[in-house]
């Protein structure tokens, strides 16, 4: 489990996916593998050194979604630590919601406007 504060997730959102894998297989020598445990086909995982190491998502279906990279920090509890945020000025944009396997998340805007994920990782 990544520790507490720590970055541990990143994750490109891109409406070109097949050019993304390609741009990133040819320069970086990772393989991808879909990653779908909510059903709907649209995310990969870019493995290197055999582990893996950050994520592709598709967001076709999101016509004026954001396009770039997303970073998700590791919190210990990431229900206590949204309610801390939104005491702190944070807002958190959407439910919290778990992916299995993979763990509870939370998407905030920060105290300046800017979006980040905050993570509690399933214990595997």
């Amino acid at each position: 489990m990544s520790e507490h504060g720590t970055i541990t997730w990143s994750e490109l959102m891109t409406t070109e996916v097949e050019k993304a894998k390609d741009f990133y297989t040819r320069t970086l020598g990772v393989r991808f593998d879909a990653f779908d445990p909510t059903g709907d086909g649209k995310y990969w995982v870019a493995t290197a050194g055999g582990k893996p190491a950050w994520g592709i998502m598709d967001m076709t279906d999101r016509p004026g979604g954001p396009s770039g990279w997303f970073t998700y920090i590791a919190v210990d509890d990431v229900d206590a630590r949204v309610r801390v945020a939104e005491a702190a000025g944070g807002k958190l944009c959407m439910p919290i919601f778990e992916i299995p396997t993979v763990g509870r998340i939370a998407i905030l805007e920060d105290s300046t406007g800017s979006l980040i994920g905050w993570m509690t990782p399933q214990m595997t």
